[in-house]
């Protein structure tokens, strides 16, 4: 968990999850974006998928990202958990 909070510490990488909610994008697409190298856009990008924020799929030559909606549910479920226990 401490690893899924730092990973959403960093402005560039919330910026990408926000870009990957509207669509899932390559790290072309991504980069468009972003006054940096492509090298480090696809840093950010590998941090999102270690923390299983962001996952990929490959269609021909292409990489494309999505965000793992699953992970965000379960954080939103931990954080809930909080606020269910301050009412109880």
């Amino acid at each position: 968990m401490n690893k899924t909070f730092k990973a959403l510490s960093d402005n560039t990488r919330l910026k990408i999850l926000d870009l990957l909610k509207e669509k899932d994008m390559t790290a072309g697409e991504i980069a468009e974006h972003f006054d940096m190298t492509k090298p480090s856009i696809s840093h950010h990008l590998n941090l999102l998928k270690e923390v299983e924020l962001v996952q990929d799929r490959r269609k021909g030559q292409h990489i494309f990202y999505s965000l793992n909606s699953t992970v965000f549910q379960d954080l939103l479920k931990w954080i809930v958990s909080f606020q269910q226990k301050e009412e109880n």
